[in-house]
C-alpha cells in the first residue's frame, strides 16, 4: 500500500509500508510544524547512523526487532515495545532482523 493515508480512515500501520531488500523505507503519516509521525521499514542489517535531534521522539516497534542505541547504550526492542529518544542525545538504529517502527517527533 503506497498511497497516502487520509485523515478519518482506518489503517494498519504495519501493512502501510513494505520491506525493500537492503533498504530503509519511510512514509510520512502526519507532517505539521509541531511534529511528525513517520512509519519506517528496515531490512535486516540496515539502519540509521548515529545522529541527534533537537526534540524528543517516540519509537514504537510494530514488527520485528531492532537495536536502538542512545548515548552509546544499546537497547534491544521487539514488536510491541517502545522507547523515547531524548533531545540532543546521539542515537542510532540497527535492524537485528527486518523490522518496522512508528516514529513520533514532537517539537517543543
Amino acid at each position: 500500500m503506497n498511497t497516502a493515508i487520509e485523515p478519518a480512515n482506518i489503517f494498519n500501520a504495519t501493512e502501510s509500508i513494505a520491506y525493500a531488500e537492503k533498504s530503509v523505507v519511510s512514509k510520512t503519516i502526519i507532517k505539521k510544524t509541531t511534529g511528525t509521525v513517520t512509519i519506517f521499514s528496515f531490512d535486516k542489517g540496515e539502519g540509521l547512523s548515529e545522529h541527534s535531534a533537537p526534540h524528543e521522539a517516540l519509537i514504537q516497534i510494530i514488527d520485528g526487532a531492532a537495536e536502538i542505541s542512545i548515548g552509546g547504550q544499546p537497547h534491544h526492542l521487539v514488536a510491541g515495545q517502545s522507547i523515547i529518544l531524548p533531545a540532543n542525545i546521539p542515537h542510532a538504529v540497527k535492524a537485528t532482523e527486518r523490522f518496522k517502527m512508528l516514529l513520533t517527533m514532537i517539537k517543543g
